[in-house]
């Protein structure tokens, strides 16, 4: 199982020297990729009275594709989105800059899709709210053609490109596309499409039946559920003992990766995160790396 770590998105701010110093610590550490998940704008409660949503306008978001073109440059880890709010993007124009990021990291990405949950945000970016599930299924099958075909033909529902493609092509053909969700009818999408999965459930009865409705629904389209990828998430906010122990029930629940977040549990500084992680690398047994 590979170990990484989740982007703190929200806490690290805006100054590209800790940026580059959280990168280093991670790679240093032993951590083998980095996960960013994505908002590209944030509602204002004042706008909207009730507002429950766990993002805001106030609340700092790095764009991740931007990112990781920074990234690229100065680190070897795996880059992964976790995930991309795809049907609110355009798709040709996502599938370019996937493939950019996957040229500068040398095959190092993962593109991690999912449906999201802010209609505001949906409506600041011009897309339909209500055709986010099917828009994001001819999307990825839209996609795989970009990065594996020199001239695209493709006329879908929602997508049309006519005698077009990408130069250059990515390094992988296709980029791996992991999908996020839990809902019955994602689910069943991952098991026909997705090559992995971001569950938003922790190891248990609901992890189970979230991994049978895949299975069942790989085999139905005559795909190897096995092939099939997991990525767990582990907080710190009960310490790094619990985190660790829940590295140990995500490996054991058959996960293929984790991702350690750092997120919430009161750093103020991006030492404080660094150390959190360091404790963590420690008692999973991660091997610290050198870094010329």
């Amino acid at each position: 199982m590979r170990i990484g770590v989740v982007f703190p998105q929200t806490e690290i701010g805006a100054d590209p020297a800790v940026i580059r110093a959280y990168a280093a610590a991670v790679e240093e550490l032993g951590f083998e990729h980095i996960l960013a998940y994505d908002h590209v704008v944030g509602a204002d409660p004042a706008v909207y009275p009730g507002w429950s949503g766990p993002y805001n306008v106030d609340s700092a978001f790095h764009e991740p594709m931007v990112l990781y073109g920074f990234l690229a440059a100065i680190t070897s880890l795996e880059l992964v989105t976790g995930v991309i709010i795809s049907p609110q993007r355009q798709t040709v124009l996502m599938a370019k800059q996937a493939a950019e990021v996957d040229i500068l990291t040398g095959g190092r990405f993962r593109l991690g899709v999912g449906l999201g949950w802010n209609q505001v945000e949906y409506e600041a970016l011009g897309k339909d709210f209500g055709n986010r599930g099917r828009r994001l299924s001819e999307q990825v099958a839209l996609m795989r053609r970009l990065w594996t075909e020199r001239t695209v033909t493709f006329e879908g529902k929602f997508e049309t490109v006519t005698g077009a493609g990408l130069a250059p092509l990515p390094v992988q053909r296709p980029i791996p596309v992991w999908i996020g969700g839990s809902s019955p009818q994602a689910l069943r999408r991952l098991g026909r499409i997705a090559d992995g999965w971001f569950p938003q459930v922790q190891p248990g009865e609901r992890l189970a039946e979230g991994l049978a409705l895949i299975r069942e629904s790989a085999v139905a389209h005559d795909r190897d559920p096995a092939a099939i990828g997991m990525e767990g998430r582990v907080g710190v906010a009960k310490g790094a003992e619990a985190a660790a122990k829940a590295v140990s029930d995500w490996r054991l629940a058959g996960a293929t990766h984790v991702s350690v977040n750092t997120m919430g549990f009161g750093a103020t500084r991006v030492d404080a995160h660094i150390a959190a992680l360091a404790e963590v690398a420690h008692l999973v047994g991660l091997p610290p790396r050198e870094i010329s």
